[in-house]
């Protein structure tokens, strides 16, 4: 089918295609990147082969089953898979919506690759990283500022894993009342991450998820009937993922602090709410920011991440530990309570974000973080207004201002069309850009879930709607142009049957071994 000639303001872009294998199957026997000099001979005279101590039973029987890759090989292949994929250094990076994609100042990932940082380790004694103690214990305290709670744990190494935490000091205050066998419910909503009532869930609660009202905030009257002797929380995030901020909050808190509850925020998305609204004037008792997102720190394929979580005083011992202190004259770290929840990982927290967040927080000050929110909402709001201007797109539940994203839907395109909002996924990576749907379920039938940031100029946001506006003209003109693509990008069109079938997935090149027979 001949295509009709693009835009001029839709970018020109074809991506580097190299059908690599994975590494495992570069493999060679006996090829080799380094070859590491032997052991001088006064070092062996002093300490021996260094292999001879360890004890036979952490030895291992058999070599680890590493492809044996040449140094060439190994750069050719990362650098192939680097120009496969797209991402906020590359293209305009606002599509990631609930996930703040914003820009990472280079200067802060110099920082962490300086060998002050590179060379430490989580067993030093304190004596010996008083700097990067002294950096965990002032961004609390900054951390502290920003959201009204008392204490700060970075422990957490995301932001689910916050919220199993946050799920985990729910049950151990309510067992320290004698009330944990008789408070089993949490209470959380439908557009709030999934990962709220899943890790409440792994603590043995029962959800309650409230559905929005006719307008999209969570149903108030629904809250009033649920609520009981029974409820041991309430979890939310507000915004939600619709971008509709709920200015009732604090009436839903004070709801279930009436009946004993607890009320612990999912602030992973907080970049709308910098210097404007804090979770302590909301009511809330514990909160958690993701410092992969809100605070400039790379997502990084998922990790390393920080879920920075925060409680108020009457929680504050049951935070996991250590926690930094300061003692007047050198840095500490002070053990766990006797009422802690324990460690939720091994060590304190992942240094190199904790500074790269802790780098931009200073560089911007408390004005610069309110004109992060400021501008960020403006771009938000900027990009809602163009984008219901385009045929097939809606924005449904209320009309208005929305904070920092849009659970935008593609409803009225579909049923005129029959393009889907999945083959708009695809689309839009012939043009170099990239978004995201939508959590499960498809409340917001047909969705796609936009996030512009602070980092992104009109220019930036306009070349992204014109290519959803020119999307949409393709789908009511030439549908099967979008539903083709890709056609100048990596991304294949896969057969997603198989992804409710644990028998079927294969997380590992072992289980791909395994599974297919191979071994």
């Amino acid at each position: 089918m001949k295509r009709i000639r693009r835009d001029h303001k839709v970018r020109n872009f074809h991506q580097a295609k190299w059908d690599e294998p994975v590494i495992f199957e570069l493999h060679r026997q006996g090829e080799r990147g380094v070859i590491p000099p032997a052991t001088e001979a006064g070092i062996t005279a002093e300490v021996g082969d260094g292999i001879g101590s360890i004890p036979s039973s952490m030895k291992r029987k058999s070599a680890p089953a590493l492809p044996e890759i040449g140094q060439a090989k190994v750069l050719r292949h990362y650098l192939r898979l680097s120009q496969e994929t797209l991402g906020s250094d590359l293209n305009v990076e606002i599509g990631q919506g609930t996930c703040t994609m914003k820009y990472i100042p280079r200067i802060n990932e110099m920082l962490i690759r300086t060998p002050h940082l590179m060379e430490l380790h989580p067993l030093q004694e304190a004596d010996s990283v008083q700097g990067m103690l002294e950096i965990f214990y002032k961004l609390d305290l900054a951390m502290r500022e920003i959201s009204g709670m008392d204490a700060f744990s970075f422990q957490p190494s995301s932001g689910t894993q916050a919220l199993l935490a946050m799920a985990s000091i729910v049950r151990a205050y309510h067992d320290s009342r004698g009330e944990g066998d008789q408070r089993d419910e949490i209470i959380t909503t439908i557009f709030s991450h999934p990962s709220q009532a899943a890790t409440a869930a792994v603590k043995g609660y029962k959800i309650i998820t409230l559905h929005p009202d006719e307008d999209g905030f969570p149903d108030i009257e629904k809250l009033k009937s649920v609520i009981s002797e029974r409820t041991a929380g309430f979890v939310v995030a507000n915004p939600e993922d619709t971008g509709i901020y709920n200015h009732r909050i604090r009436e839903f808190t004070d709801i279930v602090h009436e009946a004993g509850g607890v009320c612990f925020y999912d602030q992973a998305n907080a970049n709308g709410l910098l210097g404007i609204t804090r979770a302590k004037e909301a009511g809330f008792d514990m909160c958690f920011f993701n410092l992969h997102k809100t605070f400039a720190a790379p997502h990084m394929c998922g990790g390393p991440a920080t879920g920075a979580l925060g409680v108020s005083e009457e929680l504050k011992r049951f935070l996991p530990g250590p926690l930094v202190d300061y003692d007047g004259s050198r840095y500490v770290l002070k053990s766990q309570t006797a009422d802690s929840i324990g460690k939720v990982r091994s060590f304190h927290g992942v240094a190199q974000t904790v500074l790269r967040s802790y780098a931009w927080i200073l560089s911007l000050g408390p004005d610069g973080l309110k004109q992060v929110a400021e501008i960020a909402v403006l771009n938000n709001n900027y990009l809602y207004h163009k984008i219901l201007q385009i045929r097939g797109a809606s924005a449904p539940y209320i009309k208005g201002r929305r904070l920092e994203q849009v659970r935008y839907s593609w409803k009225q395109l579909t049923d005129e069309t029959g393009v889907t909002t999945e083959d708009i996924t695809r689309r839009m990576c012939d043009f170099g850009l990239h978004y995201w749907t939508s959590h499960h379920p498809y409340i917001v039938k047909q969705p796609f879930t936009l996030e512009p940031t602070e980092s992104y100029s009109k220019e930036d946001l306009d070349e992204y709607i014109h290519a959803l506006e020119h999307i949409s003209h393709e789908a009511y003109t030439q549908p099967e142009i979008v539903r083709s693509a890709p056609h100048n990008s990596t991304v294949h069109r896969n057969d997603e049957s198989s992804l409710d079938d644990p028998k079927q997935w294969c997380i590992t090149w072992r289980a791909y071994l395994k599974k297919t027979q191979l071994v």
